[in-house]
């Protein structure tokens, strides 16, 4: 049992940092998150684009995305009540800013976790968790979303470095075990669900990983769209 809990300590000290809270390598992970930045930008300019927008405006209330990964999809249904990052996450899907990234963290009985730009080269490795698109978005944490399985969260900063909880602009987690997460209720916006692909989640956050999380053998998403079928 002591082992369960600290596991689960280290994974939540792991979920605060990613988004940027390492230090080490610090030359390092400047070049780095000057190379990430520079990718960042030119998504960011497509994702502001005429055609982007107009299919942001084009969505329904609670719209459907298939996060397609290398063992499965995962579809999940984005919040009405959480706009900001509602409108953010269709941006960046249909940018293609997900495209090709991977699961850079995942714990089984807690989560797994997304959405890093830095993790599209393995050179990178050392930086995982700390890259992103260059801009925050503000909390929109509401008593009524909890950390139920399969609930779609956005990662962000620890306390100390962002007190008003600001979410980060990609990065993202998928709760794996509501008993694991329940203690981060109120502390993360929480800003969709899934409704298809738990099976997907529980074998995602099964794979053989390291110490920090980082699966041994890659779990890619391939791609971030639209569900043709249910929007």
């Amino acid at each position: 049992m002591k082992k369960v809990i600290s596991l689960i300590c280290l994974a939540s000290l792991l979920l605060f940092a990613g988004c940027g809270n390492n230090n080490s390598g610090q030359g390092q992970n400047e070049a780095d998150a000057e190379a990430a930045a520079a990718a960042a930008d030119s998504l960011t300019q497509a994702a502001n684009n005429q055609s982007t927008m107009d299919k942001i405006a084009a969505l329904p209330e609670e719209p459907v995305f298939d996060i397609n990964t290398s063992l499965g999809t995962i579809k999940v249904r984005l919040y009405a009540d959480t706009p900001k990052h509602r409108e953010n996450f269709a941006r960046l899907a249909f940018s293609g800013f997900y495209d090709g990234l991977q699961f850079h963290r995942v714990f089984k009985n807690f989560m797994i976790q997304g959405g890093d730009p830095l993790t599209k080269s393995m050179e990178n490795k050392a930086s995982f968790g700390t890259g992103g698109p260059g801009y925050q978005i503000e909390a929109e944490i509401l008593p009524n979303h909890h950390h139920k399985k399969g609930a779609l969260a956005a990662a962000r900063k620890g306390n100390i470095a962002n007190p008003m909880k600001e979410s980060s602009g990609s990065q993202f987690y998928i709760v794996q075990s509501e008993d694991g997460c329940r203690h981060l209720d109120g502390e993360y916006t929480i800003f969709g669900e899934t409704i298809d692909g738990l099976k997907v989640v529980d074998e995602i956050a099964s794979v053989q990983a390291d110490e920090r999380g980082l699966p041994t053998n890659p779990i890619f998403i391939i791609s971030v769209k639209l569900d043709p079928d249910l929007n």
